[in-house]
């Protein structure tokens, strides 16, 4: 497989999971959510809201709120985020106009607890392999991004006040607290799962290695698990012998090969495992960040999630 096709098989693997994360996202709204008259944020709860106040359908609502906003903010976000938005939004319209009609009452009926809970993960979980693969499902997103390119304040800070302001909006139609209560509720666990399926999917390990076999089992790594090694000079102050130490990075499903590669070559060699949050660079996650230069604002705004605000690229 050269490597067009290689590019081409990924981003059609990313297309697939993306579908499969906005299923998830418009299952659990509309199978969960939207049937207990729940105002959640993001212009999906905007939508909702709309919704329980005009009959206004919802998917079309949502579709029509999203497009106004790129077409308001297509100068801040740039090109690559507007066509990612859009194709999220008409996939998550589909679907949420599709599922809709089925669920006219929530599936556990008569607990609006329990589905607030289920509704949140089931779209949480959607919202983190969307943005793992790189989609967007676009809503106050938008908002945030504008926002941050023009001011100090901050993307996730933005999004939560947004979040916030339509859910608390919910008081004037429903006159009720446990509404907004059960939005923010929604809110908390809804990020959670997101933030969850994201860290999980971009987590490494590192290793140090100290062994007198250091070359071979640098070879070794690299030909076997076809990862790099850094040698680095050290000082056994015991011995007060120099010393190599080398240093490994992988995914964290991979430290099981790397560890039988080392016990293969050298039993008595001595190893630290420890977790880091992100590795990028080269056969990693490539790193994503906004650069503040007005060449290159909107070419480099990549948006990638609501628990990615701050400091997570892709």
């Amino acid at each position: 497989m050269n490597e067009t096709t290689k590019k081409y098989f990924k981003l059609a693997q990313d297309y697939v999971m993306i579908t499969f994360g906005l299923f998830c996202y418009a299952f659990g709204f509309t199978a969960f959510i939207l049937p207990e008259k729940i105002v959640i944020g993001s212009v999906t709860g905007l939508s909702a809201l709309i919704h329980y106040w005009l009959g206004w359908n919802v998917a079309i609502t949502y579709y029509a709120i999203n497009i106004i906003l790129l077409i308001i903010a297509f100068r801040s976000v740039g090109k690559q985020f507007v066509l990612r938005t859009i194709i999220g939004a008409t996939i998550s319209t589909i679907f949420i106009g599709v599922l809709e009609p089925m669920f006219p009452v929530p599936i556990v009926e008569g607990q609006p607890f329990m589905n607030v809970i289920l509704g949140a993960m089931l779209c949480g979980l959607g919202l983190g392999v969307v943005f793992t693969h790189g989609g967007s499902t676009g809503g106050t997103d938008i908002i945030a991004a504008m926002v941050a390119k023009y001011s100090t304040i901050s993307f996730g800070r933005t999004m939560m006040y947004c979040d916030v302001l339509i859910i608390c909006s919910s008081w004037l139609l429903f006159h009720s607290i446990d509404k907004i209560v059960y939005g923010l509720i929604f809110m908390v666990i809804y990020s959670v799962a997101a933030d969850r399926v994201i860290n999980n999917t971009r987590q490494s390990v590192q290793f140090q290695i100290i062994s007198k076999k250091w070359q071979e089992i640098a070879d070794n790594v690299i030909s076997e698990a076809h990862r790099g090694c850094t040698v680095m000079d050290g000082t056994g102050w015991y011995t007060k012998a120099p010393v190599k130490i080398l240093l490994v990075m992988c995914r964290k499903h991979e430290s099981v090969n790397i560890f039988r590669i080392i016990k293969a070559t050298d039993r008595e060699a001595i190893i630290t495992q420890s977790n880091v949050n992100g590795v990028y660079g080269f056969g990693f996650d490539e790193l994503k960040v906004r650069l503040h230069n007005k060449k290159n604002a909107t070419d480099e705004a990549n948006v990638t999630s609501p628990v990615d605000h701050e400091e997570l690229p892709k």
